[in-house]
């Protein structure tokens, strides 16, 4: 069906343009006649640009016209602004959200900190590790460090 129809668009065409515009027959011609061929042709042409013109500046006018009623119409309408969804916030994100963040953020950092105490580490002397070991080698060690357990 599309076919059909282009096909009888383009046969449509071609009528129309052998209508408006004849077979030129130049062969036999003088040089005289050929240039006054040509001065037709180029008031054709100028006619057809002026009107070609004409129809240029209507649409563009009605164009602007166009553009000019819908502002027009949304400015009496005004303008839709979707519906918002709500955000719970607390006034402390409003707040961090107005300051400098990284500020908080080091503050943040420090305050929640655990404090932790540091106990003094039982050092021994600093002895010969051999002979700890010594010491500690067979059951006479193990039972040392079983009963340093308890």
């Amino acid at each position: 069906m599309l076919v059909a129809e282009s096909e009888e668009k383009t046969r449509e065409k071609e009528r129309v343009v052998n209508e408006c515009f004849p077979p030129l027959k130049m062969s036999g011609l003088s040089v005289q006649e050929l240039q006054e061929l040509c001065r037709d042709l180029h008031q054709k042409i100028d006619v057809v640009d002026e009107a070609r013109y004409d129809m240029e500046a209507k649409v563009t006018k009605n164009e602007k016209e166009l553009q000019y009623l819908n502002e027009k119409i949304v400015e009496l309408k005004g303008i839709k602004r979707p519906n918002l969804k709500r955000v719970k916030k607390t006034t402390e994100d409003m707040l961090g959200a107005c300051t400098d963040s990284s500020k908080l953020m080091k503050a943040d950092f420090k305050a929640n900190l655990k404090t932790v105490k540091k106990e003094d580490e039982k050092r021994g002397e600093v002895t010969d590790w051999r002979k700890n070991v010594e010491a500690m080698s067979g059951m006479e060690g193990r039972k040392k460090l079983f009963n340093a357990g308890q």
